[in-house]
């Protein structure tokens, strides 16, 4: 009974492993040599990148707009609200550091006080000195008078006397008319001074009317409904804290949470398969069950190079077609962009292609031996190959293969079947780029696409 057991354990052993290793899989390993069937369906390619989450439409939230022209180039933010809290119009948002706006404001003041001082001081030198050429006006009016009795009493006196007193009146006259203009003068003068101190005075006023004003923007409200976000630059996210500049003085956004883009990077290797109107499949990461479609809506023409990366990348812009209220700003995605598809070709893992000068070939499995086929490649994704002519959907190509490669026989392509294999593909060329023309065509802004935008074209090789 024992021997009967262990003869069965053994035979079931024995199936197993033949099953095993015969067993028709996709990948099979013959000795040393890995060896998959080849697949025959639709192709696609794609373009894999990470990207954020952006409200196509935002409204900023700007602290004061003047400060430049009061000479506060940067202030730091002292108190902002949370980020993701709703707000109305009208609604408390951040407070700014008032400090060297303070200090500027108590300068403007004192000196607002010393040219008030001045102007009182001014004032009351010049009612003096007007005072006493009016009193010396007066005191020489009555000379005058007295100087014309003089001369009426003196009538009867010598000649001589008689005019000296006239010459006495003469020269009073011309005193008189001296301290006549002396008083115009000063009074011109005075107003002068008065007029100058009184604009110095008035441009005090103003700057502090003006820091006043800007004074008010220092506390930030809301300037319409929604939902707060802080606003991002390279060094991160502005917060409680951070520094606002006259240039940028952005505090935060009320971003419009009904329609959103995903903002994506591409390497430089790949940005030439991306066109405006290609579908995306869009994931976001925090909520990876929930799957959204897009399309590509702008292609940036010219390469950049974020921080922490060595490659240029190029800015992509991928309008969503679906808003789910899960949805925020800067939340991160996955973005699979549809460059291209094919409904029914043949296809080979990258590792199973191979080339060598001027030859395309596969290693193919005839029997229990291997041969090198002469085949005619198409395009490429990550991980597979098209390929046009060479193989078909029976054939059993390696992945790995035998220590005797260079000794393979090499099997040929027909030179008719090359000709027109490459004439197939021109012409596959030539509709893929009408195709591409055709999606950009339609990509207008702010217009939603249909879900099925961007359907592939089909090209069948035999």
């Amino acid at each position: 009974m024992k021997n009967t057991t262990i003869l069965v354990i053994g035979l079931l052993l024995a199936a197993l492993a033949a099953w095993y290793f015969l067993k028709g899989d996709t990948i099979t390993n013959t000795g040393q040599i890995i060896t998959t069937e080849v697949t025959q369906g639709p192709f696609k390619i794609f373009v894999n990148a990470t990207g954020e989450l952006k409200a196509k439409r935002s409204v900023k939230v700007h602290g004061p707009q003047g400060m430049r022209s009061v000479g506060i180039y940067q202030t730091n933010i002292t108190e902002l609200i949370p980020e993701g809290t709703m707000v109305k119009a009208g609604d408390f948002v951040a407070s700014l550091d008032k400090t060297e706006l303070a200090n500027k404001m108590q300068e403007v003041q004192t000196e607002i006080e010393k040219i008030q001082t001045q102007y009182e001081q001014t004032k009351i030198d010049t009612t003096i000195e007007l005072k006493e050429i009016r009193d010396e006006i007066a005191n020489l009016e009555f000379s005058m008078q007295q100087e014309e009795l003089e001369i009426e009493k003196n009538r009867f006196e010598p000649d001589m006397i008689i005019e000296q007193s006239k010459l006495k009146l003469e020269k009073s006259e011309r005193d008189y008319a001296q301290l006549i203009d002396k008083l115009k003068l000063k009074k011109i003068q005075s107003e002068a001074k008065m007029g100058e101190i009184d604009a110095n005075l008035r441009q005090q006023t103003n700057k502090m009317q003006q820091y006043e004003t800007i004074a008010m923007d220092f506390t930030v409200m809301a300037p319409e409904d929604g939902m707060l976000i802080y606003e991002r630059t390279w060094n991160g996210k502005k917060g409680p804290g951070s520094q606002i500049s006259a240039w940028d003085p952005v505090v935060a956004e009320l971003p419009d949470l009904s329609d959103f883009i995903s903002v994506i990077y591409v390497n430089e290797v790949d940005i030439s398969k991306v066109k405006k109107g290609q579908t995306v499949d869009i994931k976001v990461d925090a909520f990876p069950e929930k799957g959204f479609k897009g399309y590509v809506s702008d292609v940036a023409n010219i390469g950049q190079q974020l921080r922490n990366q060595d490659a240029k990348v190029f800015e992509v812009t991928v309008q969503l077609n679906e808003i789910d209220s899960v949805l925020r700003p800067a939340m991160t995605t996955s973005n699979e962009v549809l460059v291209y598809s094919y409904d029914d070709v043949l296809s080979i893992p990258l590792e199973a292609y191979q080339k060598s000068d001027s030859l395309e070939y596969i290693v193919k499995k005839v029997g229990k031996n291997y041969v090198r086929q002469e085949v005619i490649a198409h395009v490429a994704n990550d991980d597979e190959i098209i390929i046009a002519a060479g193989i078909s959907p029976e054939d059993i190509v390696c992945l790995t293969f035998p220590p005797n490669l260079p000794e393979l026989s090499i099997e040929m392509l027909d030179e008719v079947v090359k000709r027109e294999t490459r004439e197939k593909l021109k012409i596959a060329v030539v509709e893929r780029q009408k195709h591409e023309r055709d999606l950009a065509a339609k990509v207008k802004d702010d217009v939603r696409q249909r879900e099925n935008f961007g359907s592939s074209g089909m090209i069948i090789f035999n």
